[in-house]
């Protein structure tokens, strides 16, 4: 195969901070996708529909001229979210769901939440009024191994949400093992997951090899050989609650390389060609349009995109580094050959 033309993907899972650095990003997101989930932990966080508004007229002023790029946006919970802010997202039709981190868990989490029960009114408001809870689902206590983290948080966290809430839409973000593949496997339609291209093409090795990979490393961080395997296989295999979001997560070089260096990985320069190349090792792009265009937007109740996006296969260099405010952002596989490139989208 050496074509590829698919229903415009989405990407249901999108880092793109804030003015002066969104302006060097968002281009890239708008070049591939037709949608994306828009992540909240800007700083102060997106916490009302207020600062929803605000935020997505920031990022359509930062478009390309002539884009039909459309941000989808979603707010930070916090331990003093309150009932009428889920209400009023509700009523907004331009906000799609609402983002659980735990407090520390990532970047921009300590205004996060430190004890789920304080949420217990606001999931119940989230589910009556049919807004999706994204859930950054690691365990942050101490005592936890950072390789158990996921785990840990399906055992004493998700399964307790999805007893108490049993019609809340949930979707798992960026899940890493096996443990959350099989737990969403087994789950009901109310549940959802979305998968990295980095998850699908590294596994922690990658951040070790040759001494510290400061631009491997993202939070969830990449796990065995064989969670990567059980990520490609659910990714590749069409089943309908699994789809494509990138957690592409932009900071400058100099943050990531750095004595305590910022986690996350930055993807979105070539999303839709890293999750080729992932189809490509698992033997089988049968399933490709499904992950990347179709079940997510079944999920969030959206409607498919109407253009289409094609790919071809011809070898390229992946730039070193791009711009980026002050600095420059090191993208994914920096300086590596890809085999798959978009050509052409409508």
């Amino acid at each position: 195969m050496n074509k590829l033309t698919i229903i415009t993907p989405d990407d249901w899972h999108l880092h793109l901070r804030d003015s002066p650095f969104m302006e060097a990003v968002v281009a890239d997101t708008a070049r591939q996708f037709g949608r994306a989930i828009i992540m909240p932990n800007l700083s102060p966080p997106v916490r009302s529909c207020a600062d929803a508004m605000a935020y997505r007229q920031r990022i359509l002023a930062a478009l390309p001229a002539q884009s039909h790029f459309t941000p989808l946006m979603t707010l930070y919970l916090t331990d003093n979210t309150s009932v009428e802010d889920i209400q009023a997202a509700g009523e907004s039709e331009f906000i799609h769901g609402a983002k659980l981190y735990p407090a520390g868990a990532t970047t921009n989490s300590a205004a996060g939440v430190t004890d789920l029960a304080k949420l217990d009114r606001v999931f119940e408001a989230m589910q009556e009024h049919r807004l999706v809870l994204q859930v950054h689902g690691e365990a942050t206590a101490p005592e936890v191994d950072i390789f158990d983290r996921e785990k840990v948080f399906i055992e004493q966290s998700l399964c307790r949400i999805r007893k108490d809430f049993p019609e809340l839409r949930i979707v798992f973000e960026h899940i890493t093992t096996l443990d959350a593949v099989e737990y969403v496997r087994a789950g009901d339609g109310f549940l959802a997951a979305t998968i990295t291209p980095h998850h699908l093409l590294i596994n922690r090795n990658a951040i070790f090899q040759g001494g510290i990979r400061p631009h491997h490393y993202c939070l969830p961080v990449a796990k065995r050989e064989r969670h990567r395997q059980a990520l490609l296989d659910a990714a590749s295999a069409g089943e309908a609650r699994f789809f494509a979001g990138t957690d592409s997560a932009p900071h400058s070089k100099d943050a990531k390389e750095a004595a305590c260096g910022c986690a996350g990985i930055y993807s979105a320069h070539t999303a839709v060609e890293l999750y080729a190349e992932a189809f490509e090792l698992a033997g089988d792009f049968s399933n490709f349009e499904k992950f990347m265009s179709c079940n997510g937007a079944d999920f969030y109740g959206l409607p498919q995109n109407s253009g289409t996006l094609s790919l071809a296969r011809n070898e390229w260099l992946v730039p070193d580094s791009l711009p980026y405010p002050d600095s420059s952002l090191v993208p994914f596989r920096a300086g590596e050959t890809l085999h798959w490139k978009v050509v052409d989208g409508e």
